[in-house]
């Protein structure tokens, strides 16, 4: 895996947000994900939305590329209609 990197503050807001750090991404079973362009709205770059597992439960994670990094936007448990997504494209 590339390395990664976030802002600080950035993770601290998502901690407070999701129940989650951006630090516990490392956590992210490889094996598991399912990565699609995130399209909703121009960023300005393009940006990526992650689903996978982590301790067995459904997360997702928002990040770009930059500088040859994996720059982690967003982080937390996966929503319903993100997990049956999964469910349709990788079953488990």
């Amino acid at each position: 895996m590339a390395g990664f990197l976030f802002d600080p503050a950035k993770n601290e807001a998502n901690r407070e947000k999701h129940g989650i750090g951006l630090d516990e991404f490392a956590g992210f079973d490889e094996g598991t994900t399912l990565t699609l362009p995130d399209t909703r709205i121009d960023y300005g770059e393009p940006r990526y939305r992650t689903v996978g597992l982590i301790g067995g439960v459904l997360h997702m994670i928002v990040f770009t590329h930059r500088d040859g990094m994996i720059r982690l936007i967003s982080f937390r448990r996966a929503h319903e209609k993100e997990r049956r997504q999964y469910e349709r494209r990788r079953p488990l």
